[in-house]
């Protein structure tokens, strides 16, 4: 079963474009052991309260079935991401 990357966003956040990026490139790498999803804070508030999101751009990595396996907040590099999800894989 794949692993999960989700990024948490808001429209009015540059960061969260240039995490957008790094994950989908890291996630493209891994075809179909990661699945990639994007939540926009604003659009689904509920979710993210229920994540305790408190900024923009924060990246979790759950397993299939919802544990949660780790969280960053900020801007990942590409070697970062790829490093976490190879700790899970």
């Amino acid at each position: 079963m794949p692993v999960v990357l989700t990024l948490y966003s808001s429209s009015f956040c540059g960061a969260c474009a240039q995490t957008r990026r790094t994950l989908e490139d890291a996630a493209g790498l891994l075809g179909d052991r990661v699945e990639l999803r994007e939540v926009n804070v604003a659009d689904d508030p509920d979710e993210s309260e229920r994540r305790d999101i408190v900024a923009t751009p924060t990246t979790v990595l759950t397993a299939a079935d919802g544990t949660e396996l780790a969280r960053a907040a900020g801007v990942p590099s590409a070697p970062q991401v790829l490093t976490l999800l190879a700790q899970h894989l």
